[in-house]
């Protein structure tokens, strides 16, 4: 790995002299700023690297002592002679790999209520949904350590050299996490591999957290700590709420690409710690407690849920979502954005154009100087600019930046689109038309949208008129569709799909347990044939549809890469006149303009 070592010391830069009772003075460089900008003066080659075992507040294994998490620390060789400095940190579960493990059989029938069913675990992945990028020492050393700051990476409960045991997202797993802030504020105790006490002298208190996936998740959580020390977090492609991860409006959801994942399966993964049969009754808990069957809103999910905590949280924000992640889904950062927003947190945010990613390994330079900025700002308390900039960061489709001061983008209101046949429009439809789709979860999506014309019985396609001008969806676009089924229970999934003259492009989707008519947090039985009103919302979106295309909605029942995949067959009729689409459009209906 390069590593980026200490610049040449110009006469400008600052000495301080530190001085020692009966001993010589001794000298140390201090912290040099440009424009509020930290300089690397610290020469990397020198630092300290130590390794230590933090004790936390709880017994996640239950062996009746406090758990312990590992810790491997960078921090300038200065620190041992006065300098005292802020902390970068990381907790991740990945850092002693994945194992592979049993996942569940998506390929099975829906429970209805109260009827219950039971989901085999078969097949085995490799991988899992959750992999950050990053690894010790990776860029954070190489970055920050020169410019003054000190590098924790840790490992979360249950995972390589920590105590304990993986709880997918709850209090236990964010104590842990927290319990290494505590000790950097001379509030926890650390011993290192003898056992002999070791203390943070050297940090001055103030810790930035940041990660990518899991590794940015577990900052969402502990700010909602409200912790002292902690300043800002920086959570990159994080989730706020892992009901949202994992299930939606009622239905069980995959993360994209990895189907039959779960809370469970999960933290049964991550338990890379010696003895792990010792978290085996843990696991089995989370198998009970995460209700893979009705898919509903419950406490084990309350616990997993840092959007309703949002109040709590005293640190900034620095969020970076991509657009495109099927992965942690968009819902995850709007949701949490939104909530910050609500309880005036000081916040900033980035959204590109791509998948489960880091701008570290597409925008790398912006990147590294606006984050530079951005822990200066925070953990040193250095004046420069980064919170009188734009708060958001946007990338566009053609791959090019714009900066804006909110988002979802000023001026936009949700536009009502009724369903005629084959058409939405804006005009209200009088005509009392049903239309009838069959589920078949075998057929993709992306399959669907080959032709736009050929008929299907798995779908219902709906389509505008082509555009005049282009238009931008920014937000989170609902689908309400009054229809009947003529079973107790079903997937019902809205795609919103982007059709050009040569191509057709899946914008956003969403899906929806229809026995969750009223609430996410209860099922209710449906009367096969009798009509209801379903409303759910699809997964949030910034999106410019060009002039010329047309805004399409595909109504389906299963969603092959994402939905449960019962036997095929389920009839879902839908009243058109009591249906619509609503979309988030800056500049409103005004916007709208079709070609004659």
């Amino acid at each position: 790995m390069k590593k980026i070592y200490a610049m040449a010391v110009s006469s400008s830069l600052l000495l301080s002299l530190l001085a020692t009772t009966g001993q010589e003075a001794q000298a140390y460089q201090k912290p040099v700023l440009k424009k509020g900008i930290t300089q690397p003066v610290y020469a990397l080659d020198e630092a300290i690297v130590e390794r230590v075992f933090i004790e936390t507040t709880i017994d996640s294994d239950r062996d009746g002592k406090r758990d312990r998490v590992h810790a491997d620390l960078i921090r300038p060789r200065e620190t041992a002679h006065g300098l005292k400095v802020p902390v970068i940190y990381e907790m991740s579960p990945y850092n002693a790999g994945i194992k592979d493990v049993p996942v569940y059989d998506v390929n099975t029938e829906l429970t209805a209520v109260p009827t219950k069913n039971s989901n085999t675990r078969v097949s085995k992945v490799g991988s899992k949904a959750l992999r950050s990028a990053s690894k010790f020492p990776g860029y954070y050393d190489d970055y920050f350590v020169p410019r003054g700051y000190g590098v924790v990476l840790a490992e979360s409960i249950g995972t390589g050299q920590s105590d304990g045991c993986p709880t997918t997202g709850d209090e236990r797993e964010t104590l842990g996490a927290k319990a290494v802030i505590d000790w950097l504020n001379g509030s926890a105790k650390a011993y290192d591999a003898k056992g002999v006490e070791v203390k943070a002298t050297w940090s001055t208190g103030n810790v930035g957290m940041t990660g990518v996936s899991y590794d940015g998740t577990l900052p969402n959580a502990v700010a909602t700590t409200g912790v002292k020390g902690l300043k800002t977090i920086v959570p990159i492609g994080a989730i706020s709420s892992w009901y949202d991860y994992y299930r939606g409006n009622g239905a069980v959801i995959a993360p994209g690409g990895y189907p039959g994942e779960d809370a469970d399966n999960m933290a049964e993964a991550i338990t890379t710690r010696k003895n792990p049969d010792k978290c085996r009754k843990v696991t089995q808990e989370l198998t009970a407690e995460q209700d893979r069957k009705t898919g509903d809103y419950n406490n084990f999910w309350a616990h997993r849920d840092y959007v309703k905590k949002a109040h709590h949280v005293r640190a900034s924000v620095f969020s970076v979502h991509g657009l495109n992640d099927w992965n942690v889904k968009t819902k995850q950062l709007s949701s949490w954005w939104l909530a910050l927003g609500k309880f005036d947190v000081p916040r900033k945010l980035w959204l590109h154009q791509g998948g489960h990613n880091t701008p570290y390994n597409f925008r790398r330079e912006a990147w590294l100087h606006t984050l530079n900025k951005w822990f200066d700002y925070w953990l040193y308390n250095s004046h420069n600019n980064v919170m009188q900039e734009p708060a958001v960061d946007i990338e566009r489709e053609n791959l090019t930046w714009k900066k804006e001061k909110t988002w979802p983008a000023k001026h936009t209101e949700n536009v009502s689109l009724s369903l005629q046949p084959g058409k939405l429009t804006t005009k209200m439809n009088t005509e009392q038309v049903k239309q009838r789709m069959i589920d078949d979860a075998s057929v993709r999506v992306e399959d669907m949208l080959e032709d736009p014309k050929q008929a299907s019985e798995h779908h219902l396609l709906f389509q505008t008129p082509r555009l005049k001008k282009g238009i931008r969806i920014s937000g989170t676009p609902y689908m309400q569709a009054t229809a009947s089924i003529d079973k107790p229970v079903a997937n019902l999934t809205a795609v919103l799909v982007d059709y050009g003259p040569k191509f057709s492009e899946i914008i956003t989707r969403g899906w929806m347990d229809p026995q969750n008519l009223k609430s996410s947090s209860q099922s209710q039985a449906l009367t096969p044939g009798k009509n209801y009103t379903f409303k759910w919302d699809l997964q949030p979106d910034d999106y410019v549809v060009k002039k010329g295309h047309t805004v399409g909605l595909v109504l389906l029942s299963s969603d092959h890469d994402y939905t449960l995949r019962p036997k095929a067959g389920t009839k879902i009729t839908v009243s058109l006149q009591k249906s619509k689409l609503i979309l988030p459009i800056q500049g409103g209906e005004d916007a709208l303009k079709w070609e004659k």
